[in-house]
């Protein structure tokens, strides 16, 4: 689904989850809470614990980490092979702050993206490929 008729289109999303403008976070966030679609809770759930990182406050930070967290795991539990959903927590566990202890899954993601790349839709491909290209775990040479 590259868009939907309630205007989500996935480029943006990844735009807004490789940025650093919480305004464009907050639009995506909008435009996902309004909308119909079967990936919607784990898209809301990785840009909310990405808005975590923007947040002021540390209670603040910690609600909308969790928040996000449950929404995101939650999703992963009811489709487990589904690549799209482990990059999503491969991107945030990777900067998630070590205090929050959100890293297990690091290696288990990377090698289930690796041996799924190809499975992905193209605009999620091109997002996998771009974020590897700074990513300290997924290397643009894995895919």
């Amino acid at each position: 689904m590259a868009q939907d008729e309630n205007g989500f289109i996935k480029k943006d999303f990844y735009s807004a989850m490789a940025g650093s403008e919480e305004q464009a976070v907050n639009k995506q966030l909008d435009l996902i809470k309004t909308a119909v679609f079967k990936e919607k809770k784990a898209y809301e759930g990785a840009l909310l614990m990405k808005k975590a990182g923007m947040a002021k406050g540390a209670k603040s930070k910690l609600d909308l980490f969790k928040q996000g967290h449950r929404a995101l795991e939650f999703e992963l539990q009811q489709d487990s092979t589904n690549a799209e959903y482990r990059f999503l927590r491969l991107m945030i566990q990777e900067h998630a702050p070590a205090v929050l202890g959100y890293h297990r899954e690091l290696e288990t993601d990377k090698l289930f993206i690796k041996n799924n790349f190809k499975k992905l839709p193209v605009v999620v491909q091109e997002a996998v490929q771009h974020y590897s290209k700074t990513s300290r775990i997924l290397k643009p040479a894995d895919l």
